[in-house]
């Protein structure tokens, strides 16, 4: 017999408003009285609402799936109207790049996007291939940001990153990673090079990231996307079965997932959280986390005790 409740049935609980929240009137009414907070790029100073989404298995839909293309829309729809923009992906994501251009078309909303995808292959003239194909995808003539994805043959590529931003194909360039096991190689690139940004794994379950790459990519003026926010959804899952602590309220929180999300944006050297979703609920619940109380550090220090 099944114990605890899915994040999904935990949302459901609110019924009534969660409904409401969906329509397009309340979406307006929401996000106009209070926008997502935003943060600088570094290397530029433009202004990058704290959360975003991004589209790993959530996005990964076919046009003619009536239902799963709906339920996206609706997420990118829920995103703008919070005044967010980063939508981040991957050729990797199996249809995901293709299901954003879609949708971003059809919404006709390209020009509030920030899409960030990634470059996962071997070869200078492989990487440009696979980026070329992801910008047909995106439909897109200019991408505002493309990383190295988990670092594979990052100095090939980051020699066509940089030419290609010379010449405005793209805006902002990067590299990610996943997994703790990566953190020595990523901080000798990050001294070594320089980069617009840095996309990397971080959560209250997971902080290793807290003893060197965050504090480096602050030192370094390096804008720093956050992966995995839940710890990969199994600490997500677990929280779920238990109660709010009584002092969530005190930061505009009303789900475990915004905690998570707020004790990510707590930490100076981040900019932006990218929790994959393609359910308009989790979206809108997700965007909570950006918006009320910031967190401090005894918001910090409760959120560990409890987990």
């Amino acid at each position: 017999m099944r114990t605890g409740i899915t994040r999904a049935e935990f949302l459901r609980l609110s019924a009534s408003a969660a409904l409401f929240a969906m329509s397009p009137f309340a979406l307006g009414a929401q996000t106009s009285s209070a926008p997502l907070r935003r943060r600088p790029i570094p290397s530029s100073g433009e202004a990058l609402p704290v959360v975003g989404v991004g589209t790993y298995r959530g996005f990964d839909i076919a046009r003619n799936d009536a239902e799963a293309w709906a339920d996206c829309r609706q997420v990118l729809e829920a995103l703008f109207a919070a005044g967010g923009s980063v939508i981040d992906s991957s050729p990797m994501y199996g249809q995901a790049e293709e299901a954003v251009g879609g949708l971003l078309t059809e919404l006709k909303d390209h020009a509030r996007a920030f899409v960030a995808t990634k470059v996962w292959t071997q070869g200078r003239q492989q990487g440009v291939k696979q980026m070329q194909q992801s910008m047909a995808l995106l439909q897109r003539s200019r991408i505002d940001l493309m990383q190295v994805h988990n670092l594979v043959d990052w100095r090939e590529h980051l020699i066509t990153l940089r030419q290609w931003k010379d010449e405005g194909v793209i805006r902002y360039l990067g590299v990610t990673h996943y997994t703790a096991s990566a953190y020595d190689q990523l901080e000798k690139v990050l001294r070594a090079e320089h980069l617009d940004f840095l996309q990397i794994n971080y959560s209250v379950s997971d902080r290793e990231a807290e003893q060197r790459i965050l504090p480096l990519a602050r030192e370094r003026g390096v804008a720093v996307l956050i992966n995995r926010p839940f710890g990969g959804g199994s600490l997500l899952r677990t929280l779920l079965q238990r109660p709010l602590p009584e002092w969530a309220g005190d930061y505009a929180c009303t789900s475990w997932p915004q905690l998570l999300l707020k004790f990510c944006l707590s930490h100076p050297a981040v900019t932006c959280v990218i929790p994959g979703t393609g359910n308009p609920r989790h979206m809108l619940d997700n965007l909570q986390a950006g918006r009320g109380m910031e967190a401090d550090q005894a918001f910090r220090e409760r959120l560990i005790q409890s987990v």
